[in-house]
């Protein structure tokens, strides 16, 4: 009988990981049929950089068949995110006190809105400043042919990078509210985290002062906005006492 507990948050945990993997599957198929047109649209900004006539290459037999499947599995999943978060919710939200749940679900919300912003961004401000300034950079005589397959991986590290960095907020409210740290603490620190914006804004992005700028102003500014959300949410001593009853 002590397996019971155990044994039913299993079973619970498996069915919201199959309905998870469902959704994701549905949504991919309807990708699929519509792969290669999902790969030009993101192949715009690239096309649009180079030279007239320039086209992008396969170097590999396979690529131009694998490669607009990966980017529509990779679209199905970012488009099943609120349902994947809402599986979560599911799971744990028996688990958390009433003040709680006022607060995971306005966060769940907003991180899904988030990253599809950053996302946006990256699509319609980064690639084409990054890849023009790419483009051109290359040396006289030099001709630029980028590869399908590296030109993906190229664009979904830019979309990860910008989608987690656009989670700023988010994560400054939660180490405030869980008590990691506070607000009053993190504008004294404004000066470290801008130069530390730059940091991650070079680790992140390709070596270009473009994307890297990009990258590293937004997250100020998202800084600042969770600051003056945390402030409103905030953990109280009385709150503390109230779930410790």
């Amino acid at each position: 009988m002590s397996q019971s507990p155990l044994i039913d948050h299993l079973l619970e945990l498996r069915r919201r990981l199959l309905w998870s993997v469902v959704t994701v599957l549905v949504i991919f198929a309807g990708f699929a049929v519509f792969a290669d047109e999902l790969y030009r649209y993101v192949a715009a900004p690239m096309l649009a950089s180079l030279p007239q006539g320039s086209t992008l290459i396969a170097t590999d037999v396979a690529t131009p068949f694998f490669t607009p499947f990966k980017l529509a599995l990779v679209a199905a999943i970012a488009v099943a995110v609120p349902v994947l978060l809402w599986q979560v919710w599911g799971f744990i939200a028996p688990g958390l006190y009433r003040r709680e749940k006022r607060l995971v679900v306005p966060l769940m919300v907003s991180s899904s809105l988030l990253f599809y912003a950053g996302v946006a961004f990256a699509y319609w401000v980064v690639l084409p400043l990054a890849l023009n300034f790419l483009a051109n950079a290359a040396p006289e005589g030099v001709t630029v042919a980028t590869d399908i397959a590296r030109y993906l991986d190229f664009v979904l590290a830019i979309f990860m990078a910008f989608g987690i960095a656009f989670e700023t907020p988010v994560a400054i409210i939660l180490l405030c509210w869980t008590g990691v740290t506070s607000v009053k603490s993190l504008r004294a620190k404004r000066p470290y985290v801008i130069v530390g914006a730059f940091v991650v804004g070079m680790i992140l992005t390709p070596p270009d002062v473009i994307s890297q700028t990009l990258l590293a102003i937004p997250m100020w500014l998202l800084f600042e906005l969770g600051l003056v959300i945390a402030s409103l949410y905030q953990r109280t001593p009385r709150d503390a006492d109230a779930e410790n009853e």
